[in-house]
């Protein structure tokens, strides 16, 4: 399993409906993540920076890197796009982390 984290960042005001959004992800986003390997997907939020941590699961890093290419992953950025920091692509602004530490 490879691990994967990044950081991204919330608009002021917005935390309330980046959650909403995720409380109602569309199934076929959920079924689309999960084709492309993705397992243990969870994100956090920083109220005093906006800053959200997103930490998840694949399996296969070549096809995880074709899942931003998907028809829903691009309707998903698009909407979500007025509530996070995005690049023109309307991609979220994401610093990835290096892993330095893990323990089972």
């Amino acid at each position: 399993m490879i691990r994967k984290c990044s950081v991204m960042k919330v608009f002021s005001g917005m935390q309330d409906e980046y959650k909403k959004r995720h409380n109602e992800i569309w199934p076929e986003m959920v079924d689309m993540l999960h084709e492309y390997g993705a397992k243990n997907y969870s994100i956090f939020l920083d109220p005093k920076t906006n800053n959200l941590f997103a930490y998840l699961e694949i399996e296969n890093e070549e096809l995880w890197s074709k899942s931003d290419k998907t028809e829903i992953n691009q309707k998903w950025w698009k909407y979500m796009k007025d509530v996070m920091e995005t690049n023109v692509d309307n991609s979220p602004v994401s610093i990835e982390l290096k892993e330095i530490f893990h323990l089972d």
